[in-house]
């Protein structure tokens, strides 16, 4: 690694992390700051296919020493690397601040929640419990182990640099597994930071390996590819719907159990009798935490008709509050730029979406520049790319409302009661998050028992994820494989079971098992009549 002075701090040069060794393969590539582009965080080099199978055989290497590392040791780790992170948290804000744009409160819970992590993860080293069952035969007796699966591929989003990495890197070493894993190319000093505090927590050369590069044509997609060469035994994605079923392919015909997490079009129901300022609020914020850009943020606010107007109004007046801008200069802020070009160029697009489709927009100018200003802007418009919070009357067919946008966006869909505000819930592809604001706690066992929803939040908004709860959705947003809590721990092991036989003879469970024979019955009624 080597550093340069840039417009914030200082520029690293980093390479690719094999074996603990840094590796520096493939064309040069550049990651700026999104809210100034001037400003060049990192230089990483794309790694190309053969680099790949180093860090794989360099994985499998390490695979044989690691596994066999006793689970509390591995714990230990873990332990370890929660100190670490606390130590570097202001410093790994300031960097996810300045190399994906969020403002420093979201940073300071993307960090927060990899140190929740790595905490509950340490514990369970000591508790990777399998169970003793009873056999059918004597001298006989029957046990289950947990088991790493072995070379895990995985790939991650930008959005959230340090959490969403540390659920699927925390769990799978815990475990015994060990990794390669491309980070998104919007992230790359963080992830290559992130790494380094793994190995100074203890965690030995080669558990993880880290590789850069893009997606698609690139090194994400011969990443999956090293499934059909037979040198990953697992597969982790976090991204798009798209992009997810193409993995499940992949893993599926070589025949490994991938983890997908995947996008989402998550409604928030407002029903007449909720707490409107609380409501607004909840709504306010899963609609333009992160400027949009996550898959849990609120896609469509269905709200019931006697109610619709004045929520309408209350909501409108929040979003105009909204402050957006560089958050490194304006901590303040409520959200900041686009995370890269191609999220920016692909939210743009949904406002001809809105007008061929006939909705009406009540909120919004696209992007925001010196020639379209937002009254609430901080900074230079010009430096980055910066999205109006948009807000649409819309309803269900319309494109807008089914599919994920992945920007500042959200629609508000008016509905006469529970029972078509559910119905209109589920009228999209996807299944990750939802919510519903209401006091009636029948109305609220009916959302939760019927909405199509890997999660669901009452009274309280669709973003935000505990590390000792299960994370993940259904349909198009997911394979239901789990993140976080002890759920995870089925994705990175597998169930052995053994069988020991103390007696010294061939037993044959079913033909040689000694079953007690019921007795002549007794004619109760005849007795008793």
């Amino acid at each position: 690694m080597q550093t340069h002075p840039s417009k914030y701090g200082k520029a690293l040069e980093i390479g690719h992390l094999i074996g603990g060794e840094e590796v520096f393969e493939g064309p040069w590539l550049e990651r700026h700051n999104p809210a100034d582009r001037a400003d060049l965080v990192a230089r990483f080099p794309e790694a190309p296919k053969e680099t790949l199978r180093k860090a794989a055989q360099a994985a499998q290497k390490a695979f044989q020493e690691w596994s066999r590392t006793p689970a509390p040791v591995r714990g230990a780790v873990l332990m370890n690397l929660a100190e670490v992170l606390t130590r570097e948290k202001a410093t790994l804000v300031r960097l996810m601040v300045r190399e994906v744009g969020k403002t420093f409160k979201e940073a300071g819970g993307d960090v927060q929640e990899a140190i929740d992590t790595a905490i509950f993860f340490a514990s369970e080293g000591r508790r990777l419990y399998g169970q003793t069952v009873p056999s059918e035969m004597k001298n006989k007796e029957l046990f289950t182990f947990r088991r790493p699966v072995g070379v895990v591929g995985m790939i991650t989003a930008g959005n959230f640099p340090i959490a969403v990495p540390s659920w699927k890197l925390i769990p799978a070493v815990l475990t015994g597994n060990t990794v390669v894993w491309k980070p998104s190319d919007d992230s790359p000093a963080l992830s290559y930071v992130l790494v380094k505090l793994f190995e100074e927590a203890g965690l030995p050369p080669g558990v993880i390996n880290v590789v850069f590069g893009g997606g698609k044509d690139s090194t994400g997609q011969w990443l999956v590819e090293l499934m059909d060469e037979g040198l990953l035994n697992k597969f982790a994605f976090t991204g798009s719907t798209a992009v997810g079923r193409w993995i499940g392919e992949v893993a599926g015909r070589n025949l490994l159990r991938p983890t997908l997490e995947l996008g989402g079009k998550n409604p928030l129901v407002v029903l007449r009798d909720s707490d409107l300022e609380l409501a607004v609020e909840g709504a306010w914020w899963s609609a333009f935490a992160t400027g949009g850009q996550r898959c849990t943020s609120a896609g469509n606010i269905i709200v019931e008709a006697p109610i619709y107007d004045e929520f309408k109004k209350r909501f409108l007046e929040k979003t105009e509050s909204t402050v957006v801008g560089n958050p490194l200069e304006h901590p303040e802020v409520t959200y900041g730029p686009f995370i890269n070009a191609r999220l920016y160029e692909r939210w743009v697009e949904h406002y001809s979406w809105g007008q061929a489709d006939g909705a009406t927009l009540l909120f919004g100018k696209a992007r925001i520049t010196a020639s379209n200003p937002y009254p609430r802007f901080k900074g230079d418009p010009e430096a980055g790319l910066f999205g109006w919070p948009t807000v649409w009357e819309a309803r269900p067919g319309m494109r807008q409302f089914e599919q994920e946008i992945f920007g500042p966006t959200i629609n508000l869909v008016r509905v006469d009661g529970l029972d078509e505000a559910i119905q209109v819930a589920n009228a999209h592809p996807y299944g990750l998050s939802s919510a519903v604001y209401t006091n009636r706690r029948d109305w609220a066992y009916r959302f939760k028992t019927e909405i199509k929803a890997g999660m669901t939040s009452i009274n309280n908004s669709t973003v935000g994820a505990e590390a000792h709860l299960p994370f993940g959705g259904i349909r198009g947003s997911g394979n239901g494989a789990r993140e976080s809590g002890v759920w995870v721990i089925e994705e990175y092991t597998y169930w052995q079971a053994v069988n020991e036989e103390y007696s010294g003879r061939l037993q044959l469970a079913q033909m040689d098992t000694d079953y007690t024979q019921p007795r002549t019955p007794t004619n109760w009624s005849e007795l008793l009549g």
